[in-house]
């Protein structure tokens, strides 16, 4: 007989309004309270829910992935949650072991430290790209753009609006990078905070403002390197407060 396993209160879904689905580091597609479920497969759905689950902690790293309760909590087949575990695996958050099931993978600062390094190298490149292609042009956009964002840092924050002004940041810089290789390189990264960003990250509002800030005036002197290096600089230290926060949150423990 199936040995009955240890299956943890699961927390309902949270459904929102749907939203752009855009690559970014700071998780756009990934945002259970701002973006909503609706629009997405139900696949996609149980990856999203799977992901809350480890960073809030429900589920811890060694443990089995109750997948017959997550079908239940979601009201979809196994088929999705198959799905989302082949999906998941491929991300590196869980292990498929045969006949015995699934199970939550460990989490190390070095791996937090090299997504947000890559983040920074492919949103580098793209500025850089972007800056020899379109110069005054593109910081024109791009200010406006940081100025909505910085306006919604302000004194008590807008975390909705810095989330989407920050998205739309970045997708200025992607498309006018216009590289097709670039977007499918993007495509492949998903994000590792499931929420938004600005909401959960205790001190990324004042990084991006700053870092924006600073990639801004870099491509308004037409300095496509200086302007890479300040994305690099801006997504290396949002990758800090990550670590800072996973660390406080517990989810690296026992890994070593």
């Amino acid at each position: 007989m199936r040995r009955q396993e240890a299956v943890p209160d699961l927390p309902a879904p949270v459904v929102a309004g749907a939203g752009a689905a855009a690559a970014s580091p700071h998780d756009p597609v990934l945002t259970l309270p701002g973006e909503g479920l609706t629009r997405m497969s139900s696949g996609e759905q149980v990856r999203l829910y799977v992901r809350r689950l480890i960073f809030d902690g429900v589920l811890r790293q060694g443990q089995r992935v109750p997948q017959d309760a997550i079908a239940q909590t979601l009201g979809v087949s196994r088929i999705p949650v198959r799905e989302a575990m082949i999906a998941l695996e491929r991300e590196s958050w869980v292990t498929i072991i045969p006949h015995r099931g699934v199970f939550v993978n460990a989490l190390d600062e070095a791996a937090v430290h090299d997504h947000y390094a890559l983040y920074g190298l492919f949103y580098g490149f793209a500025v850089q790209r972007a800056t020899e292609r379109q110069g005054a042009a593109l910081a024109k956009r791009l200010a406006a753009v940081q100025k909505r964002l910085a306006a919604a840092v302000g004194a008590e924050g807008d975390a909705e609006e810095l989330h989407t002004t920050t998205l739309e940041f970045h997708r200025v810089v992607v498309d006018a990078a216009n590289s097709p290789r670039l977007r499918s390189m993007l495509r492949q990264m998903t994000g590792i905070v499931p929420g938004n960003f600005f909401e959960l990250v205790p001190g990324a509002a004042k990084v991006e403002k700053q870092g924006t800030a600073a990639i801004v005036r870099a491509v308004r002197r037409g300095d496509a390197k200086g302007a890479a290096e300040e994305y690099s600089a801006m997504l290396e230290k949002q990758g800090d407060l990550v670590v800072d926060l996973f660390t406080k949150k517990g989810m690296f423990e026992n890994v070593g």
